[in-house]
């Protein structure tokens, strides 16, 4: 397996199944991690769901969970082995994720912790920082927590109003933040303030420290098991050693971190989309109406199967970006950077991916997880089942680590930012289309193998997105970071095409691997996704295109758009039929 492409080039370059990693090639210590953890919170964690969701009279439960998945090493599994971690590769890191993921409230503190918690200190912090810090955070007798939005300072988080300043060999800190995740329990705080009013920077606070509160928890929608606290600061003096990084530079640490956050946001929410699965296919085996089993209807069947579809889907992008997030590393390992570092700039390479792929994933467990509430019915509405509780956890998914905006607009922005640079070359292929605009499509036969079709309308599709990011970028220019209007519809078509090159590439893998009669779900799974991505993205372009041309041009790239999204016809209800009746077969998202 070889990386070939670098952040966000897959829109001009194109990966072979060979090249991109899927789940299928877990290793046997990945599976004997994976066991360890599933068994853990299907021993631990799932049968406390009532009790971890009554935070206020269950205080202590979250915390006493962390301190017993840290002895497992489920809180250390990426750190160095020097600081007492498990120094585990990325692609195992995202196994973890997902597995954490099917537990809900648990998940959202542990991963608090593990992630924004723990890595400025493994990423920015000294040597002394990291160990006095890290050890404690990795077998959890540290719990920690970041605290970075304000009442005033949200999505733009630079904007922040928290004040530090330098008085003898302390710093003084005031102010106030909010949302701030594990609050309620935790040991150390990374804070985030302004020093001389305008350099946003990263600071070391324990819990302990003299003018440091926090307040009630909040009365939440949904993951109502997890801490969420304001923190107020008032004239709180630390040692001047615990800056963490350099002063003015918090923001790096702010939105480097982020990268890993996204991802792992969706490695996270396919645990919970296939947690939803098995939870409907086993209520619709056992449910009985008419005197039959309700997993016996075509309705449920066609949900059952849709909710598989996007699931497999999601999880093919989500591996592959693990992948290639690998690869990097590794290289820059070799190349003799710390593998920390590494982490870090390859989180940050791939930070168009990760922002897609926080969009995919929160928006596709959505779907599932209304599904399954729509497969239960009346009792999907009664907190006595666990759909109830994980349709409220879902909704903040949208909003956690940036909101779906934001990184729509994020990932776009990235991608321009990086043409312009010349580390991507998108003119040369831009232009090259609007030449092929005005040729005769190609009519000749096409070769009679497997996804070929699929693999084809992937990469045309391609095309619908640069003619219009080149007619967008054409007419708006510098302006165009402003029409944000314009840059969600592009993000979707990214998404869409992005997840649906993931899956053909996953699937004609797996058809290399092991031969197609074994992969037949998912060819058919592969088949219903890339024509609903070719809807979509046809879609999304269409909106476009009436606000980026007018008259013959406009009639120009509607042809254009129609032919770089056209797909062959398919039976979607024959496929989803079968697709579902082998989940039934089975009982389980298998």
């Amino acid at each position: 397996m070889k990386n070939n492409i670098q952040g966000g080039e897959f829109l001009i370059k194109n990966q072979e199944a060979l090249e991109i990693y899927i789940p299928e090639d877990i290793s046997e210590e990945q599976e004997m991690f994976r066991s360890m953890t599933m068994d853990f919170l299907s021993k631990e964690v799932h049968p406390l769901r009532e009790k971890i969701d009554k935070q206020s009279e269950n205080p202590d439960l979250i915390p006493q969970l962390m301190h017993e998945a840290g002895k497992l090493g489920m809180l250390s599994a990426s750190l160095p082995e020097e600081y007492g971690g498990m120094a585990v590769d990325f692609n195992t890191e995202t196994f973890l994720s997902e597995d954490l993921g099917t537990s809900q409230s648990f998940s959202v503190a542990v991963a608090a912790h593990t992630g924004i918690g723990t890595l400025p200190f493994l990423y920015y912090g000294t040597e002394e920082q990291k160990k006095k810090y890290l050890p404690g955070l990795g077998d959890g007798s540290l719990k920690a927590a970041y605290c970075l939005t304000e009442p005033n300072s949200g999505s733009d988080a630079l904007s922040a109003k928290t004040k530090a300043v330098l008085e003898g060999d302390n710093w003084v800190l005031n102010g106030g933040k909010m949302w701030i995740t594990n609050g309620g329990f935790a040991d150390i705080f990374t804070v985030f303030a302004q020093v001389d009013g305008d350099k946003f920077t990263a600071f070391i606070v324990e819990r302990d420290t003299p003018g440091l509160t926090v307040g009630q928890e909040e009365v939440k929608l949904g993951i109502k098991g997890s801490s969420t606290c304001q923190v107020f600061l008032e004239n709180v003096k630390i040692p001047k050693e615990n800056l963490l990084g350099e002063i003015g530079k918090g923001h790096k640490i702010a939105f480097n971190v982020l990268n890993i956050g996204r991802f792992k946001l969706c490695a996270m929410v396919m645990g919970a989309c296939k947690r939803s699965i098995d939870i409907s296919i086993k209520y619709a085996n056992e449910r009985h109406q008419f005197g039959v089993p309700i997993s016996s209807f075509g309705a449920i069947q066609q949900k059952i199967a849709d909710m598989a579809i996007y699931t497999y889907a999601t999880e093919s992008a989500t591996y592959r970006v693990s992948g290639l997030i690998q690869d990097k590393i590794s290289s820059l390992v070799s190349d003799g950077m710390a593998k920390p570092q590494s982490k870090l700039i390859a989180a940050e390479e791939y930070s168009v991916e990760c922002a897609l792929l926080k969009v995919l994933g929160s928006e596709s467990l959505d779907f599932v997880i209304d599904e399954a509430v729509q497969i239960f019915g009346g009792t999907g509405y009664s907190e006595e089942y666990p759909v109830a509780s994980m349709y409220r956890d879902a909704r903040i998914n949208r909003i956690f680590e940036g909101t779906n905006e934001i990184n729509r607009m994020l990932a776009v922005g990235q991608i321009l930012k990086k043409a312009m640079k010349g580390k991507i070359d998108l003119m040369g292929p831009a232009m090259k289309i609007q030449d092929e605009l005005m040729e005769i499509p190609d009519f000749s036969d096409e070769p009679n193998h497997i996804l070929y079709q699929e693999r084809k309308s992937v990469l045309q599709a391609k095309k619908a997105i640069l003619m219009l990011a080149g007619a967008a970028a054409k007419k708006y220019m510098l302006e165009l970071e402003k029409k944000q209007e314009i840059l969600m519809n592009l993000a979707d078509m990214l998404i869409h095409v992005f997840t649906a090159e993931s899956t053909v590439l996953r699937t004609e893998k797996l058809v290399i691997k092991t031969g197609e009669e074994s992969n037949e779900i998912q060819i058919d799974m592969t088949k219903c996704y890339v024509n609903y991505a070719l809807e979509k993205t046809y879609l999304s372009g269409k909106h476009l295109l009436a606000e980026l041309a007018e008259d013959d041009m406009l009639v120009m790239m509607h042809m254009g758009l129609k032919r770089f999204t056209k797909y062959p016809i398919l039976n979607t209800l024959s496929l989803k039929k079968k697709i579902a009746s082998k989940l039934i077969e089975k009982n389980t998202y298998y």
